[in-house]
């Protein structure tokens, strides 16, 4: 028997349901559906400081579990020290069952440990159903060893869903149990 991540199955079983009578869809295929999650990590003083983006690479590739790629500047950049090729971010992007293991993790294990977490911020939807939220320390995650950590960055996680609209993508990510802050009407 194959392994299925928990919220594959919860995507199928209860999500789409909820959905389809939410939005009236007259098919299930016409439900969205979480296409990737992008995750990102600038790291600017890296410039001067190379051995900060093989911890970063490190770090990604043991909360992601898939082996992430430096991003290197486009251009020269005087004010910032900066030369074209330089590397200076770390980025992954997952898909398929590495995703929903993330998304899952994200949801049940990481956010919670934040501090004064009070739900993250319904507003961050650029207009075509996608949502990016930034993470302050990578250290919620409970994967990294805190004491093996020499700079606390943050990073940028980007859900990219098929909807169209940014409702049908609040709508979704709600459903997979992303604690949005309470609405005050």
């Amino acid at each position: 028997m194959t392994y299925i991540p928990r919220l594959k199955n919860k995507y199928a079983k209860e999500v789409v349901p909820a959905l389809v009578k939410q939005f009236e869809y007259k098919s299930s295929m016409q439900v969205p559906k979480l296409q990737k999650i992008c995750i990102n990590q600038g790291i600017g003083s890296a410039v001067s400081d190379k051995k900060l983006i093989d911890a970063a690479l490190n770090d990604m590739a043991t909360i992601t579990g898939q082996k992430a790629i430096a991003t290197k500047s486009k251009k020269d950049i005087s004010n910032f020290k900066l030369r074209k090729g330089v590397a200076i971010g770390v980025k992954v992007t997952l898909r398929g069952d590495k995703m929903y293991e993330f998304l899952d993790r994200l949801i049940s294990v990481a956010l919670p440990r934040i501090r004064d977490f009070r739900g993250i911020n319904d507003k961050s939807f650029d207009g075509k159903g996608n949502y990016t939220m930034g993470v302050a320390e990578q250290i919620i995650f409970p994967e990294i060893q805190i004491d093996k950590v020499n700079k606390i960055m943050g990073m940028d996680i980007t859900f990219v869903t098929s909807s169209n609209t940014d409702a049908e993508a609040f709508a979704l990510l709600k459903e997979f149990g992303l604690p949005f802050k309470n609405q005050k009407n």
